[in-house]
Formats: structure tokens, sequence, C-alpha cells
């Protein structure tokens, strides 16, 4: 985007904790307490309600049925008209419509002539629509939803993050205003180059830039020319300050903890469970005929994404192990390993090791995660050497060791062709920068390019450990800005001087995003706050709060980002691992900083996170054997992916469409770009409901589209119905 049009919607709007209300504040630090000390209650709604709160339910309804002229009796009445006009416009008969049929406001476009929908089962509900819960309560926890989406709208746009149509569009009417499509903000990735092109051309690189680059506040701030530098007057690309952040986080956190907030969620989520389960028992024989008319389409050969892989794990036991064997075999004196002042050959290691590879085995090699890992990082983390040894880790599965990491790369490519030969499936696998030394992006890139690693059917995310502790007590870093700026300034000055890096800028073509990574359930002593250190004085070993490293990755991916789409350059998603254990703080970070997220098992504590990560359709990548999906430690077969969706439809009873639309989400929650997306999916795909499905494609029955969309929009019409009432009938 052209900063110099004079579009200031990029930047980002300043806010101080000053302008926090007491109570949401006083909230907000009540729930960081409990969750430091493990107290789940705060959060959840407890299936056996006391008696009571049963009891002032009660009376508060009755109250309600007593007085008909009371002005909470009106509001309600209001709110139900309201609510019955917005339905009846923000719902299109999908069907066949009819001249007669009313006009469909501007914001919802008609669907084409050639849009069929077969006629399906709707469960609908009559009267009182917040029975169980007063007009007050309903009025707070929507506009307490409303608030929280908008926030997370305002980040996503501001780092070139999605954002739902349909969410949006609802959001514009709750403020009297109309949603258009030039307002929508989409990550900007480039496709993989044509067939007979060549993936590390240099051609069409962009001419270096003179702007200056340095570290402020543990973000980078990119000048003009030095001159700026001194003035202190950055170009205006747009990131949050901490107190906006804090100010911003205050408000989500304070509503995990609202009550009626949480009773409304809770029953709005109990309702949608029940719905589904309605909905599959009226038409699943519907859907299936659907699918069953779709030529040369099955769940077989409909696109799959493998979102969430680490590279190291991305081959099986089996793969790894025949692969020690043959390079033991061809290359037994190669040298591979420093050990003191020499350098060991391949079969000198594993004579230091004691042991003979011909004899090895899968269970010997024992790198598969069992019962004993369960709830265990540390073990888990010490399934990826082999054997239990870290010399043949280093050898063979890292990226910069005394090989110059070819036997990764050997390996990588091996399951790379193994996708590509699937053709329909694909892998977002992740390689690791830790920050330790600025030289690592460098060696990365030269080990992408010389071993020519690049595939049709993979995109590279990035995962920085959250490692600082280590890092700091080996005075490998002497704060925690050092750490940031390792890891993002080399990604800056590939930016503005990409002819002076041409490696790092080929690369990073085919990087779409970046994860953080590590044990969440590690405890932090510090309490996040707009009052925390700056990272330049964060020096203490102490690991920094899972909060604090969400917070500085996302403000430099956010600067980043905007300096990239000013080149007319790729961006970057930020897809933290979250919630996988630990706090559940660490959801609402990432409701606020993230495109997507990996595990959400937590999602499970608070009815309010649940319910808000649907509304804002935060796509999550889980797994049904391990939420970790890594073939090394998981998986048996060649086709890992498809072993996960075997097993969930098995463990689930899912229906053919059931993963045909799982497959379909792993596509739009993915790295690939626009154009491969249409191509996948079809041409349409960013349009809500069916309109945005192209069956001949993805295998996902129109009808299941249209239960999809229709119940988003029936959930936001609550919401906005409520805030609309404020203004009157």
């Amino acid at each position: 985007m052209d900063q110099s049009s004079g579009d200031m919607r990029r930047q980002f709007p300043r806010q101080t904790m000053d302008l926090v209300d007491e109570r949401v504040r006083v909230l907000a630090e009540q729930v960081y307490v409990s969750a430091m000390k493990n107290q789940g209650a705060l959060f959840t709604v407890s299936e056996d309600c006391p008696i009571e709160a049963q009891e002032d339910l009660q009376r508060a309804l009755q109250r309600e049925r007593e007085d008909q002229t009371d002005h909470c009796s009106k509001k309600k009445k209001s709110m139900m008209l309201r609510r019955s006009q917005t339905l009846s416009l923000q719902i299109p008969d999908w069907g066949s419509p009819s001249p007669s049929t009313a006009p469909v406001p501007a914001q919802i476009p008609e669907p084409p002539p050639t849009l069929q929908v077969p006629e399906f089962q709707r469960v609908t509900i009559s009267g009182d629509y917040c029975a169980g819960i007063t007009a007050e309560d309903y009025e707070q926890a929507a506009h307490t939803l409303l608030t929280a989406l908008i926030i997370r709208e305002k980040y996503s746009r501001l780092a070139y993050h999605r954002f739902p149509r349909t969410t949006a569009r609802f959001l514009r009417e709750s403020q009297d205003q109309t949603w258009t499509q030039d307002q929508e903000v989409l990550p900007d990735i480039w496709p993989g180059p044509m067939k007979g092109q060549d993936p590390y051309s240099t051609e069409g690189i962009p001419e270096d830039l003179d702007y200056v680059l340095q570290m402020k506040d543990g973000i980078v701030q990119v000048y003009n020319q030095t001159e700026d530098l001194d003035l202190d007057s950055p170009r205006s690309l747009p990131y949050p300050d901490l107190e906006t952040f804090a100010s911003d986080l205050s408000h989500v956190l304070a509503m995990i903890a609202d009550g009626p907030t949480k009773t409304y969620c809770h029953r709005r989520l109990n309702f949608l469970e029940s719905k589904f389960y309605l909905h599959e028992m009226l038409n699943e024989t519907a859907e299936l005929k659907e699918l069953k008319c779709v030529a040369h389409r099955d769940f077989y050969n409909v696109r799959k994404v493998d979102t969430h892989i680490h590279a190291a794990a991305c081959m099986n036991q089996k793969h790894l192990l025949k692969f020690i064997k043959t390079s033991f075999q061809t290359e037994a004196e190669r040298p591979v390993l420093h050990h003191g002042d020499k350098i060991l050959t391949l079969k000198q290691v594993f004579e230091k090791l004691n042991m003979d590879p011909y004899d090895l085995t899968v269970d010997s090699l024992d790198v598969h995660a069992g019962r004993q890992t369960f709830h265990r990082f540390d073990k888990f983390n010490s399934k990826y050497n082999p054997v239990g040894a870290s010399e043949l880790r280093e050898i063979y599965l890292k990226t910069d060791n005394d090989i110059n990491g070819e036997y990764f790369a050997r390996l990588v490519k091996e399951v790379a062709a193994e996708l590509e030969e699937s053709k329909y499936q694909h892998a977002e696998p992740r390689l690791s920068v830790y920050g330790r030394s600025p030289q690592e992006w460098d060696a990365l890139s030269i080990w992408f390019l010389q071993h020519r690693v690049y595939s049709p059917n993979m995109r590279w995310i990035i995962q920085v450990p959250r490692i600082y502790d280590i890092f700091r007590s080996k005075k490998l870093v002497s704060n925690f800005a050092e750490m940031m700026q390792n890891v993002f300034l080399p990604l800056f000055e590939a930016t503005v001087r990409p002819q002076q890096h041409r490696e790092l800028h080929l690369f990073l073509r085919y990087v779409t995003g970046f994860d953080s990574v590590d044990d969440e359930s590690k405890h932090s002593d510090h309490m996040f706050s707009y009052k925390s250190p700056t990272p330049e004085c964060w020096d203490s070993e102490k690991n920094p709060p899972y909060t604090y490293y969400l917070f500085y990755m996302y403000a430099n991916i956010m600067v980043l980002n905007n300096l990239r789409r000013e080149r007319g350059l790729n961006t970057f998603q930020f897809r933290p691992h979250c919630g996988e254990a630990g706090s559940i703080t660490h959801l609402v970070s990432a409701f606020l900083t993230a495109d997507n997220i990996s595990h959400g098992l937590n999602l499970k504590k608070s009815p309010v996170l649940q319910y808000l990560y649907y509304l804002a359709q935060v796509p999550i990548a889980m797994s049904p054997l391990s939420n970790n999906n890594d073939p090394l430690l998981f998986h048996y077969t060649k086709e890992p992916l498809m072993e996960e969706y075997a097993i969930a439809a098995q463990l689930w009873k899912l229906s053919t469409c059931d993963l045909c639309e799982i497959a379909r989400n792993s596509v739009l929650q993915s790295g690939l770009s626009h154009q491969e997306k249409q191509h996948f999916l079809g041409p349409q795909y960013l349009k809500d409901g069916p309109e945005g499905n192209d069956i001949r494609r993805s295998n996902v029955a129109q009808i299941r589209m249209c239960y999809r969309y229709e119940t988003l929009c029936n959930e936001l019409s609550f919401l906005v119905g409520a805030v609309k009432s404020d203004t009157g009938p």
C-alpha cells in the first residue's frame, strides 16, 4: 500500500491505560492472578449452578415478567423486533430466488443464477431468544463481544492478517456503516514459479534503498536517512506501543471473567453443538447425495495442507532409519562431526556410540513419542535424538552443521518428492531461527539454495523458540532486545537492501509465516503489563512471559509486513503454538496478535474465548494423534496426513463431507497464495457461504456451506440486534 496516498487508516491508534474502565482493569488483573495460580474457576461456567446464583437469576427474570412497563421489558421487546428484522435481511435465499423476492441489501451479493443449493431441513428456534438471561445481561454480553471483535479486526488489518468478511460486515452494521470489499486486507503471499521457471532465479530483485534501521523499545524502526534517525522521525509504518496493547488486552481479559458474558457464551456454545448434531441427523443423506453427483472428485483428490509440522520430524521413523543405514553403507568414511580437535567420520561416530547401524530397528531408534512423554515436554523434545544420541540429531536433523545440513536437506527433499507424487497433499514445515546470532538467517538461506530444497508442495514457516533464558545464561545475548534484533533485523536488511542479501531475499519468497514455540506450561513469575520492562531493559536471566514474546514478535512482523508491502514484496503471517498448556491468557494474547494458531486445547476452559474464536473464525490446526503433527514421532506410514484424517474419521465418526470440509479449511488457513487457493478451491473462494464454494474442487456439499454461513450470521445478528436496540426500534 502506498502510504504517500495519505491513507492514514494504516496508523495504529494510540491509547493509554487511563482510558480503561476501572472495572475492566480490576477484572483483567484478577484473570492474570488467577491464571498464575492455575485457578481455572474464574473463566469457566459450572455445569451445576450454585443454588444462590440460580435463585438470583430466577428473581431477576421474575421482576421482568411482573413489570411489563419496565424499561428492561421495553428494551427486550425492541431487541426481539430488531433481531427478527436483522435475520430477515442478513440470510439470503440460496435456493431459487424469484422476482417477487424482497430485494437483498447491497452488502449481501445476490447469488448468481447458476448457484443451485438443494433444499434441506433447517433448525430454527421460535419465541424469546434470550430466555434464561436478563435483557441487561444479554446487552452487556453483546457489547463486550463486539468490542473484542473490533479489537481483533484492528490488529488483523494492520498486520495484513485475514479477517472474515461476514464478521466484518456485521461489525460495520453495528456501527451504522456499510462494509465494502475494498476494505478487505489479505496477506500478500507469492505463488510458486510456473512449470519450467527457475525457483532460484535472481531476476527482478528490487534495488537497494538507503533507509536506516534501528531497534527501539524492542521494535525495529525504519528511517529514510541518517538525519531522520537523529531527529527520531521514523517512517510512518504502523505498530502498537506496549500501553496500547495492554489496554486492548485488558478488555478481552476482563471479558473472560465477566459473569453475564460467560453465561451467554456458554449457552450459545451448547446450542450450537446441539444444532449441528440435529443438522447432521436431518441432512447427512442430502449432503452425501450432493457429493455423489460430483464427477472426478472425492476425499482422496481434494487438496489438503499439513499446516502444523516440524521440518526436523517431517519424515517417519522407518524413513529416517532407512536413510541412516543407506548413508552409512555408502559414506562411512565421510567426515561429519567435530569432536574436540578432530573431525569424526560417520563410522567413527557410530563406533563412539557403540552401535552398528545394521542392527538398528525402529524400536531401538526410539524416536516414537509414547505414553511416557504425555505432558512431559522435556521427554518429548528428547525424542528428536535418534537412539538418544544428540550426535545423530546434529548430523541428520540440523541445517547448520559440519556437512552444511546436507543429510537433512536430502531427507526433506525425499519427503517433498513423496508429496509431489501424491499431488494433492501439501505441507508447511517449520525451520528454527533461535535469535542467538544475526548470522542464522544467512546460514539458513544458503542451506536452502545450496541444496535446492524448493518444492511446489511445500511452504516454510520459521519457528522462534522461547528460550531467551538459555541464551542469556550462556551470555550469548545481553538482553531480550538483542534476541529480537537477531531474529528480525536481518529480515529488514533483506527487505531494504535485497541486492546485498540475494540468498535471503530468494529464500523469503517461500517463507509464509512465523511461529512461537516452546513448553507453554513453563511458569513465569512476571505478570505482563504496560509497566513491564522494555526489551533493552530485560537483561535478567529469567524468561519473559508468553504474552511478552507474542507482543514483540507481532509488533515487528507488523512493521516488516507494511514495509514489504510498500516494496511490493510478500508479507508474513504470525501463527504461534498456543493453548496447548499453561495459562488461559495465552489464548487471549493470540486472539489479538495471531492470524491462526496451533493447538488451542485450552479453549475448552473458557466459553467466552471459545465463542470469540468462533465468531472471529480464527483457524486452529489440531491433530487427533498428538495435537502436534510430527511423522517422525507419531506416524507409521508414508502418508502421515492421510493417517491423521483416517484416525479422526474413525474416532469421531466423521462423514466424507466432514473430512472434505476440514481439508478445505486447511487450504484456507494455509500459507498458500491467493492464486493457488483460487486454483484449488475455486475463483470465488473468498465469498461468503455457498457462493464461495466450488463443489467440483472442494467436494464440500453446498448444504453444509449454507448451514455454516447462516449459523454464523444468526449468532452475529444477536449481538448486532442488542447494540442497535440502544437507538430504539
